[in-house]
């Protein structure tokens, strides 16, 4: 199985590149990672509503676009209205996944969230949380989680939860 990053955006500063590539490293043996890296949408100093679908709608092609370059690939969109997994329910997904002989492609949408499109053709809708988590940052946690869920797989003691 492999798992690719889909994320809007790139040019990260140097301490979320550090973790990311920190985790990235980690869970190589454990699951073939790849991270591709799309345009975000040239964005107006002030933007209206009409600007922001927009700009969400452009980078919903983007993504759709990568995602369809891959067979037997499920579209897993983080959405802040998605179902919430606990590291253990993730694992359990990640695992079925594996089962099924699907790969898995991960989208961090843009800085406007991802279009309706996007939406649509998610097989699984997730939030990472009830918080507001910096765009950024998202890459740094949902490394370590999909590192620790995978710990979990692998019968690996970096998890020790209960």
């Amino acid at each position: 199985m492999k798992v690719r990053l889909l994320t809007v955006g790139n040019k990260m500063p140097s301490w979320i590149q550090s973790g990311f590539n920190e985790y990235y490293k980690r869970i190589q043996p454990m699951l073939s990672t790849e991270i591709v890296e799309l345009a975000a949408a040239k964005r107006a100093k002030n933007p209206s509503d009409a600007n922001l679908a927009q700009y969400r709608e452009q980078e919903g092609q983007a993504i759709l676009g990568a995602h369809a370059t891959a067979a037997r690939e499920q579209l897993w969109v983080l959405d802040v209205k998605g179902k919430m997994l606990s590291t253990e329910g993730l694992a359990e997904k990640l695992a079925d996944a594996m089962q099924q002989g699907d790969d898995i492609a991960l989208v961090i949408g843009g800085a406007d969230g991802v279009s309706q499109d996007v939406l649509a053709a998610a097989d699984v809708k997730w939030s990472l949380s009830a918080l507001t988590l910096p765009h950024p940052l998202v890459r740094v946690v949902l490394m370590e989680q999909l590192y620790r869920a995978m710990s979990i797989n692998h019968n690996h003691p970096y998890h020790r939860g209960n």
